[in-house]
């Protein structure tokens, strides 16, 4: 067994990578190779794929890349900007091997910190992050089935946005969604990822990317959320509601619509992804009627005593959330891409 790395410019490679992914029953849509390279041309971080191989078969996948942040500090992460990563593979050997080049890599990096996003513990001795759980339920083959499986409450607020008339649509561009998304990060104090990163998805990724509209019965643009298709599952990973979405009901219309419309493909997992525990979004998918599973974001420490806290509950952030609030939209969007490249 060997050890190696994925070209980016390899695309013969890149197939056999993601031939591997989409047969290896652990990996994830964050597994797939396209993401070196929208790493690299969006982020400008530099990356390593690394592939275990055995007779000329590749048998095990680990993409990493490094973010080098004066701010937030010198990582190594499976994998930046994704709520899953970590090593896929086969055999133990090849788990153990990838892993150690991981390690041997990050040293040689002089990294703070190796992140794995697993979804499952592998080393009990590591240092773990608690602070995530994941949501993921799977799709009923009947569409009034999975309304009913909608807790009460919920559902009734799934039924008032069918009666306020709400549509949705599949847009071809990421234009609407960007405009809601930006405007609300804007108002929880938060940078938003720069446009072109949402347009280079949905052209790497083509029909596994989509966007869902919601509009009103005026026309009147309320909700959207992008999402990744990736086998049988469904992942809405990023979304926007205008202000007026919530008396309409527009948030919770746009993820039946997405269920909805998930099952008619005849998709069977719903993965309503990553949230922090104790939060609005935490609170919003349990009442959907889904459990939070815990994610084991396990770590390597090398030039720090704990584990990074580059998020929002971080109370050290408070004031920038403040400010940030406070700027012009046109202004914190030309300014969010230089900082949220580096928070991954």
């Amino acid at each position: 067994m060997q050890i190696r790395q994925l070209n980016p410019s390899d695309k013969e490679g890149a197939v056999r990578w993601d031939a591997f992914v989409y047969a290896c029953p652990e990996a994830t849509f964050f597994h797939r190779a396209a993401w070196q390279g929208i790493i690299r041309e969006v982020f400008r971080h530099p990356t390593w794929y690394l592939y275990a191989e055995k007779n000329d078969e590749i048998v095990g996948v680990l993409p990493l890349a490094q973010i080098n942040s004066l701010l937030f500090g010198n990582s190594l992460t499976s994998l930046p900007f994704a709520v899953y990563g970590g090593v896929v593979a086969r055999y133990p050997d090849a788990v153990a091997m990838l892993e150690q080049e991981a390690q041997k890599l990050a040293q040689e990096l002089k990294v703070d910190h190796l992140e794995f996003r697993n979804i499952t513990p592998r080393h009990s001795e590591w240092p773990t992050q608690d602070l995530y759980v994941t949501f993921r339920k799977e799709i009923l083959p009947d569409v009034e089935a999975n309304m009913l499986a909608i807790p009460r409450k919920q559902r009734a607020m799934v039924r008032k946005g069918i009666k306020n008339g709400l549509v949705s649509n599949i847009d071809t561009t990421s234009d609407r969604f960007f405009a809601l998304f930006a405007d609300n990060v804007h108002r929880h104090g938060t940078p938003a990822l720069p446009k072109r990163y949402f347009d280079c998805l949905l052209k790497v990724f083509g029909n596994d990317c989509e966007i869902l509209t919601v509009t009103g019965p005026d026309g009147q643009i309320l909700s959207s959320v992008l999402s990744f298709y990736f086998r049988d599952e469904v992942l809405p990973y990023y979304a926007g509601d205008d202000e007026a979405a919530r008396d309409l009901a527009a948030n919770d219309f746009k993820y039946w619509e997405l269920m909805r419309r998930a099952c008619e493909r005849g998709l069977k997992i719903f993965d309503y992804g990553r949230s922090k525990v104790g939060t609005g979004p935490y609170a919003f998918k349990k009442n959907w009627g889904f459990e939070p599973q815990p994610l084991s974001y396990e770590y390597c420490l090398y030039k720090r005593n704990d584990i990074p806290q580059n998020n929002p509950s971080n109370a050290k952030y408070k004031l920038f959330i403040a400010a940030w609030r406070r700027l012009p939209i046109g202004l914190a969007n030309r300014l969010g891409p230089y900082i949220v490249r580096n928070l991954g």
